[in-house]
This record gives structure tokens, C-alpha cells and sequence, in this order.
């Protein structure tokens, strides 16, 4: 049985890399059971979105207003 940490580790892997049919299934059924795991999942989702947005954004979109950064 896959613990937690071994899920998470294949969890970042399958963003990077398609996983091999036996890792699918060892988390898929980890996160069958594991609350905790799915929400990782859906953590790094939102921040790989949240990156890639606003890496896309023009640099002036950053500072509304004409206010200076830091």
C-alpha cells in the first residue's frame, strides 16, 4: 500500500511526466481513499494555473493605478 509521502512524490511526478500504468493505479487508489492526497492534487493544480497566469500578464498589469512596486 502507497502512503502519503510516496503519493504526493508520484502526485508532482505526474505533472512532469506521464505516469506508468501500475503508479496511475497505486494513486489512483490512494487518493480513493486519502482526502489529504486529493487536495495536494488540487493545490498544485491551482498554483501551476495561478503561475502561468500571471507569468503571461504584461508587466505593467502588476501595479494598478501607476503605483511603483517595491
Amino acid at each position: 500500500m502507497m502512503n502519503c509521502h510516496e503519493a504526493t512524490r508520484l502526485t508532482s511526478e505526474s505533472k512532469e511526466r506521464t505516469l506508468s500504468t501500475r503508479e496511475r493505479m497505486a494513486l489512483r487508489f490512494h487518493t480513493m481513499m486519502c482526502a489529504g492526497c486529493r487536495r495536494f492534487d488540487g493545490q498544485l493544480d491551482f498554483l501551476r494555473t495561478a503561475s502561468r497566469t500571471y507569468t503571461q500578464k504584461p508587466d505593467n498589469d502588476h501595479f494598478p493605478n501607476d503605483e511603483k512596486g517595491p
